[in-house]
């Protein structure tokens, strides 16, 4: 598996994958994900992959052979929604050919690819193509995509990331995203290839290739478990108070568990059901004095 990120913001793009394929105790195999298509001044295009390697090398090897017959590619095409349709046709292309294979062996056609940059005379966008070859773009309210193991880096994206971003902070975002996967999933694992893309520049200016070595991904790796702990520690600890019966009929009830009624010869003589002699989670706007 893998996992891969794009960021949308008004300065610029970043784009972050890891290149782990396949993880196990005895069989770990790297492959990078990322791929950048750069004619200086006139554009900058970079695909990232995730999910099947075979399905998705097939598809970088028609597009670029598409490329090389000198028809329409992604090195001459005047649009970024043109270019996003030479890679979902590709990745349709494979899927006629060969998901029925890969189903007969029971084998997913399992694949995605996040698609962005700039041409000259067009804005920045970026992509999300999925298995059926069809996309959805980033926008305003939702200003980065992801693919592969998402889940463990997306809670920190939602908290931090908006378009008002500066690049810097976005790829720290990024950077912190990844490190989450990492502590969570066997199968994200690095080296990384970080790529922040300068709007309007119509060249790379900002790359890294990042493995354990890297002292910044060190530092963001150790003060981010730091801190989360010590963030943590500061929120104040739950305030519990009895639970109290209500004095009129038309009050609320207490709050009580749901209890499954136990055999009954397992109650005694006198003994009908237990005693709700628990408490319950104070009002905390009700505590402000006490927690100060």
């Amino acid at each position: 598996m893998t996992y891969c990120v794009g960021l949308r913001l008004d300065e610029g793009l970043v784009f972050l994958a890891d290149s782990r394929t396949n993880a196990g105790v005895d069989q770990v195999s790297t492959f990078r994900k990322m791929v950048v298509f750069e004619r200086p001044g006139d554009r900058v295009l970079v695909l990232m992959t995730a999910g099947n390697l075979a399905v998705s090398q097939t598809v970088r090897q028609i597009i670029e052979r598409d490329n090389e017959a000198g028809g329409k590619s992604l090195w001459t095409v005047p649009t970024m929604y043109e270019a996003v349709q030479i890679i979902g046709d590709a990745v349709r292309a494979v899927r006629a050919r060969d998901a029925a294979a890969l189903a007969e062996a029971g084998i997913e056609f399992n694949i995605s690819f996040i698609f962005g940059g700039q041409i000259k005379g067009e804005r920045m966008r970026l992509f999300l193509v999925y298995a059926a070859g069809n996309f959805i773009e980033a926008q305003d309210e939702s200003p980065y995509l992801q693919i592969g193991e998402a889940k463990y880096g997306k809670p920190v994206l939602d908290r931090m990331v908006t378009p008002r971003s500066t690049l810097d902070e976005g790829a720290k975002c990024a950077l912190v995203s990844m490190d989450s996967t990492l502590r969570s999933n066997i199968s994200v694992g690095l080296p990384m290839d970080l790529l922040c893309y300068e709007v309007d520049t119509l060249r790379v200016t900002r790359f890294a290739t990042i493995d354990t070595r890297n002292e910044y991904f060190r530092m963001i790796h150790e003060t981010w478990g730091q801190r989360l702990k010590q963030v943590f520690s500061e929120i104040p600890d739950p305030i519990w108070e009895p639970t109290v019966a209500p004095v009129h009929q038309d009050e609320d009830p207490p709050a009580e568990p749901v209890r499954a009624t136990p055999p009954a010869d397992l109650l005694g003589e006198n003994e009908t059901q237990p005693r709700a002699g628990f408490q319950t989670l104070a009002d905390q706007a009700g505590r402000k004095e006490q927690l100060l």
